[in-house]
């Protein structure tokens, strides 16, 4: 369940990066350079925008050492700057490989592809880079598609050059021999680069982060209306209470004689027998049975069997009837007694029902 989960939060992230990345490109600014591979280290520049760079005329370079040769004309550079630069390589140094896989798997040929790059190519996962075609169908209900990997390492340089000249984002394409699939072209990367003043935006870490932080957040916000929440019970309880002991106290001084007055005063301070029982048989268990009962002014004793003694001391803190709840012997267990003998002793709240 987690797998599958996790796979499909990672296919979300995907498209909705992919959905966010082309919104960005379309706010952004149409300018784009092409860069051609030629042989011998030679690149060839030329524009693929309209508008004021349509007019320049390409322009060749070698790329030494991070410098270019002959060093770019101010055109070019001001073309080069916040446009989008697309390289195409030469098929000759791209490893194309024919790679099939189940039917079932076409939603998820990226992953697949990615767990097993370093079988398929001399570079693992992190040291290529690499795109596919369009899948097709095979034989036995599989289907086939042209991987296209090269090493990350020759396209460092042009990264970094495309970075160095204020470009907004780089890719790289490459057309696939005519003898194994005709007019197919492959995106091998495309990426978004450090700007000036600016800072490259990973759109799928963004995505995880919001997911992340609206989690915790989430789970934030539930904690504290949970703790927030008890905390208004208790208070509230504890305002009804005073609000029932001030309703009672003031009936009392309304129309009471002393006598009366005198009677109430030893209610509240002293607690009635059967409802200490009555309090008592709904905080025990079924399975303990009570052999003495002793009360004195606000102190309770209780004698019994039970299955567990020690739950007892909790049962009965828990009860608003019942503090300082203690054992004043020890628990002993007698092998023809059913359970252990508990004596327990503990102080009485007295209590007034409604305020009737």
């Amino acid at each position: 369940m987690l797998v599958e989960l996790k796979e499909l939060l990672a296919t979300w992230i995907a498209a909705v990066a992919v959905a966010i990345q082309a919104a960005m490109g379309r706010l952004t600014s149409r300018r784009r350079v092409v860069l051609r591979e030629e042989d011998g280290g030679h690149f060839t520049a030329r524009s693929g925008s309209a508008g004021q760079d349509a007019g320049l005329a390409p322009v060749s370079f070698r790329l030494m050492h991070g410098r270019l040769e002959p060093a770019l004309p101010p055109q070019w550079r001001a073309a080069f700057r916040s446009s989008t630069v697309e390289v195409e390589m030469r098929p000759d140094q791209v490893l194309f490989r024919e790679v099939d896989f189940p039917k079932q798997a076409a939603e998820f040929l990226d992953g697949m592809v990615r767990t097993q790059i370093d079988r398929l190519t001399p570079w693992t996962a992190g040291e290529a880079v690499y795109g596919l075609t369009a899948p097709q169908p095979g034989p036995n209900d599989r289907i086939v598609l042209m991987l296209a990997a090269t090493a990350r390492a020759r396209i460092q340089p042009l990264v970094e050059l495309a970075t160095g000249l204020g470009a907004a984002s780089i890719s790289a394409v490459v057309a696939v021999p005519q003898d194994q699939v005709a007019d197919e072209t492959i995106r091998l990367f495309n990426a978004r680069l450090v700007q000036a003043g600016r800072f490259a935006v990973s759109i799928p870490s963004l995505l995880r982060g919001l997911l992340l932080g609206g989690g915790v957040a989430a789970a934030a916000s539930f904690a504290l209306s949970a703790y927030l929440g008890a905390r208004l019970d208790t208070q509230l309880q504890e305002l009804q209470q005073q609000l029932t002991q001030r309703r009672a106290a003031l009936r009392l001084s309304q129309g009471a004689s002393s006598a009366e007055q005198l009677l109430a005063q030893r209610k509240r301070s002293t607690a009635s027998s059967v409802m200490v029982l009555e309090a008592l048989s709904r905080v025990l268990p079924d399975s303990t049975y009570t052999t003495e009962l002793r009360i004195e002014g606000d102190k309770m004793q209780v004698v019994g069997l039970t299955q567990d003694a020690p739950s007892l001391i909790r049962l009965l803190e828990q009860s608003p009837q019942f503090t300082r709840a203690t054992f004043f012997a020890p628990t002993t267990r007698a092998p023809e007694d059913p359970g252990e003998r508990f004596h327990i002793e503990a102080h009485v709240t007295p209590y007034f029902g409604s305020g009737s």
